[in-house]
C-alpha cells in the first residue's frame, strides 16, 4: 500500500469512528436501575432507560396532558366502567412478533397476575380486557377508575413482547424485548446499559442516534466531571449547588422543571421483625422526628432554595395539596416531649441512604437535627437497586427515598399507603385510609377526590409511616452540542427530535 493509500485509509477510519461517536448518545444516570421488566420495576432511572426502550398506550406532554402513543384514539363509555382503544397498525416489537391487540391482553393480563408484579393495584380496577378487534381492545373495569389513563402512560401502560415473555418469563428483565424507538444491547451491572436504534421503528426518522449508553455515576461531582470533560453528553439530577457553575459554561446547557414527586423518609412500621421497634410501632416517635427536622433549612443547606420543602405527596404546585395542612415549623421541646410521652429518653435507629453525596448530606443534616432532640440517627449509606430490594424484604428500619411522580395524584399515594398497595413497604395498613383512596378513584368530580385525598393525608400525618421531607426540582446539564431537549416534570428524557451538532 502506497504511502498515499495508506493516509487516505486512517483518515476513514478516524471519520468512521468519529461518526459512530458522534451517532452515540452518552447519558449519566445518578443510580443503576432496579429489573429492567417493566412489571417487575420501581426505580425513576430505570424509567429513563423504558421511555426509549418500551413504548407506552399513551404518552403525556410538557403541559401533562395524554397523547397517543400506541394508542391511537380511546373512548370511554358506560359511565366510565368500559374503555375502547384504537390501536397503532404499524408498530411491532424488536423481536418481530407483531403489536396488536392481543399482544396489549397479554400484557394487561400479566400486569394483572404475575407475582412479581408491582402493577397489579395500579390495575386493580381493570376486571377484564379484550381483543374486540385486531387493532381495538376494550378494558372493562369493576367500578369507574380516573386514574387509568395515567396508568397507562407509565409502565402499567409500557408493552413488552408477549413472545419473550412467555419464554423468557422473569429471566425478561436480564433481556426485555419492547416496541420502542431504541432495542436493548446489554447491561452490565453498575457500569453501562447500551440500547441501540431499531430500524424498524414507525417513527424512527424522528431519532437520531444510533446508540443510547446509560452510564450510573452516583457521585454528582465525578458525573459533572464527565461531562465537562466529554466522557457524558447529557447528565440527569444536576446537584443544585452546580446549577450556577454550569450556566455559566459556554460548552454546557442546562434545563429544568418542577417535579411531580417527593423525597422522603420510609418507615418500616409493619414489614417483619425489623419493623419491631419504637419508631416503627408508636407514631409519637415518628411524629417526634418530623419536629426535629427544619424543612426550610433542609432547602437552603444542601438545596440551595432550588427545591420547595414538602410535608404531603403532592407538591405546593400541585392542585391536589392541602392548602390547610402548613408545614410545621421546628420543634426540639415539642419532639423531647413527644419521646417522654412514649416513655423513651432518647432513642437509637437506623436510616438506610443511597450512596450519592447530595442525599448522604441531606441525612447527615436531618442526623444533627435529630440528634438535638434526643434522637440518634445512623446511616446506612447503600446501592441504590440493593436498598430498594432491602426495604421490600423488610430489613430496613427506615429508609430516605423518593418518588417522582404521576400526573395523576392517584400515583404519588395508592400504591405506597393501601394495604396491599404494590409499592407498600412499610406495610402501613388502615381500612379508613384505603375506603377514602378507593373512593378518590372511582370519582371523575375533582373536588370530591380531593376531599378523599385531604381526609386520607390527615390520616396520614397522624400515622406519618412516610416523612415527607421536600419535593424536587429536575436539573438536567448537557453538552451545548445538544439540541433540541425538552424538560418535562415527569423527569424523563425524551430523544424524539433531540439532535447533536
Amino acid at each position: 500500500m502506497t504511502i498515499k493509500k495508506l493516509m487516505t485509509a486512517l483518515l476513514a477510519s478516524v471519520a468512521l469512528t468519529t461518526s459512530a461517536h458522534a451517532a452515540d448518545l452518552r447519558i449519566g444516570l445518578q443510580e443503576d436501575p432496579d429489573a429492567l421488566d417493566t412489571d417487575q420495576a420501581r426505580t425513576f432511572v430505570g424509567r429513563i432507560v423504558f421511555e426509549s426502550l418500551c413504548d407506552k398506550l399513551v404518552n403525556i406532554t410538557p403541559e401533562l396532558d395524554f397523547v397517543p402513543e400506541l394508542a391511537t384514539a380511546w373512548e370511554w363509555s358506560n359511565e366510565g366502567k368500559t374503555l375502547t382503544m384504537q390501536l397503532r397498525t404499524d408498530a411491532t416489537f424488536h423481536d418481530g412478533t407483531p403489536f396488536d391487540a392481543a399482544a396489549v391482553v397479554a400484557n394487561i393480563e400479566r400486569s394483572k397476575t404475575l407475582p412479581e408484579s408491582r402493577r397489579q393495584s395500579e390495575l386493580a380496577s381493570v376486571e377484564t380486557v379484550e381483543a374486540t378487534g385486531p387493532h381495538e381492545v376494550t378494558f372493562t373495569l369493576s367500578s369507574p377508575d380516573a386514574t387509568l389513563i395515567a396508568q397507562l402512560s407509565d409502565r402499567a401502560g409500557m408493552m413488552i413482547s408477549p413472545t419473550a415473555a412467555a419464554a423468557q418469563g422473569l429471566e425478561l428483565a436480564n433481556s426485555p424485548v419492547c416496541s420502542g424507538p431504541y432495542k436493548f444491547v446489554e447491561r452490565i451491572a453498575q457500569d453501562r446499559i447500551v440500547l441501540e436504534k431499531f430500524a424498524e421503528h414507525y417513527d424512527a426518522a424522528n431519532y437520531s442516534f444510533d446508540r443510547l449508553i446509560f452510564l450510573p455515576i452516583p457521585d454528582t461531582t465525578v458525573r459533572l466531571a464527565n461531562l465537562r470533560s466529554g466522557d457524558l453528553d447529557m447528565l440527569e439530577r444536576l446537584a443544585p449547588s452546580d446549577v450556577a457553575a454550569v450556566k455559566a459554561d459556554g460548552g454546557l446547557a442546562f434545563s429544568a422543571a418542577t417535579s411531580l414527586g417527593y423525597q422522603g423518609i420510609t418507615v418500616n412500621v409493619n414489614n417483619g421483625a425489623r419493623s419491631e421497634t419504637p419508631f416503627g410501632k408508636d407514631k409519637r416517635v415518628r411524629q417526634a422526628l418530623s419536629l426535629a427536622i427544619d424543612r426550610d433549612v433542609i432547602n437552603q443547606v444542601v438545596f440551595e432554595g432550588v427545591y420547595a420543602p414538602g410535608n404531603q405527596p403532592f407538591p405546593p404546585t400541585s392542585p391536589w395539596y392541602d392548602q390547610t395542612n402548613p408545614i410545621q415549623a421546628r420543634d426540639v421541646e415539642a419532639a423531647k416531649a413527644l419521646l417522654k410521652e412514649a416513655g423513651l429518653d432518647g432513642i437509637k435507629m437506623e436510616i438506610q441512604v443511597a450512596n450519592n453525596p447530595v442525599q448522604l448530606q441531606l441525612m447527615q443534616v436531618v442526623q444533627a437535627m435529630a440528634a438535638e432532640a434526643g434522637i440518634d440517627i445512623s446511616l446506612q449509606a447503600t446501592e441504590f437497586a440493593t436498598m430498594l430490594n432491602e426495604q421490600s424484604a423488610g430489613n430496613y428500619e427506615a429508609t430516605q427515598v423518593g418518588w417522582s411522580g404521576r400526573t395523576d395524584p392517584d400515583g404519588n399515594i395508592h400504591s405506597f399507603m393501601t394495604c396491599s398497595g404494590g409499592l407498600n413497604d412499610a406495610k402501613f395498613c388502615s381500612e379508613e385510609v384505603d375506603a377514602l383512596l378507593n373512593k378518590a378513584r372511582t370519582s371523575t368530580d375533582q373536588a370530591e377526590r380531593k376531599a378523599s385525598y385531604d381526609a386520607a393525608n390527615a390520616i396520614l400525618r397522624e400515622e406519618l409511616p412516610i416523612i415527607y421531607l421536600y419535593h424536587q426540582t429536575w436539573l438536567w446539564a448537557m453538552s451545548n452540542k445538544v439540541k433540541g431537549f425538552t424538560a418535562y416534570p415527569d423527569g424523563m428524557i425524551r430523544l424524539a427530535g433531540v439532535t447533536m451538532e
